[in-house]
């Protein structure tokens, strides 16, 4: 694979009629898969179903947005396995696809409000989503917690991905790390794997256009356990941000001057 390939693509008119249609694809897909999955995965198999439905969904929306728009993805790392917590760089809609086409019992750290999401949200809470309402500021932190422990002894917590900055951060720009992936870390004494990535270049924040080219994902070497909330917290952003910030100068990025 030339190194080209890996930057992303020129925008040209072509490129905003292709991003178009991939989200009609998507609305359609979003549909079809979640009623049809509905019925004959999720009412007779449950949360298995659930997972089953989403990891499907996930994958075709992968492959069309290589059909689509020429974007693909690289995977470096190991994915883990069990029980864990994915504190990840994230900075497109595209990362979270990748991270769950590769996490078999991913669960998602939300805000509270996309679980109003017609269909996508229902399957978030029923996957087991850990819903945050950050508007509650410390008492977010208990609820958050308890959902967490209850998710736990009930059926497993699998992979929990919590992104640290709370939101996408468009490349080039920092946001200070919150506190939850450190308070959970700490609270449940789960290793914890961090995740860099440069998805961002290729489908930004704002959606539009999403560009062709080769993002990469890195699954990272995890932290041991234990540690107080703010030591573990401080040590994902020593390790998220300058491997993301490497990732993309390989994708030909430039930071912009201090």
């Amino acid at each position: 694979m030339s190194a080209r390939s890996r930057r992303p693509g020129k925008v040209t008119p072509l490129t905003h009629v292709m991003t178009g249609l991939y989200y009609v694809h998507i609305a359609l897909a979003t549909l079809v898969i979640g009623g049809l999955g509905f019925f004959f995965y999720v009412l007779p198999r449950g949360r298995e179903g659930v997972h089953r439905v989403a990891g499907f969904w996930t994958r075709h929306l992968l492959a069309m947005a290589r059909v689509y728009l020429g974007l693909s993805y690289e995977l470096r790392g190991t994915p883990p396995r069990g029980d864990c917590i994915v504190a990840a760089k994230h900075q497109s809609f595209f990362d979270i696809l990748i991270l769950a086409n590769h996490l078999p019992q991913r669960a998602f750290v939300m805000k509270q409000v996309l679980l109003h999401v017609p269909i996508m949200g229902w399957f978030a809470h029923k996957a087991g989503c850990i819903p945050i309402d950050r508007s509650k500021g410390s008492e977010a932190m208990k609820v958050m917690l308890q959902a967490v422990e209850e998710a736990r002894a009930s059926h497993g917590l699998g992979q929990l991905i919590i992104y640290p900055e709370g939101t996408r951060v468009p490349p080039g720009q920092r946001r200070r790390y919150k506190q939850g992936a450190g308070v959970i870390a700490e609270a449940t004494g789960l290793p914890v794997y961090p995740v860099a990535t440069n998805a961002g270049l290729f489908w930004s924040k704002r959606g539009w256009p999403i560009l062709s080219g080769v993002a990469v994902t890195e699954f990272l070497p995890p932290l041991e356990p234990g540690g107080s909330a703010p030591e573990v917290l401080q040590k994902i952003e020593a390790i998220v941000e300058p491997h993301s910030d490497a990732l993309m100068e390989e994708a030909g990025f430039t930071f912009p001057e201090a």
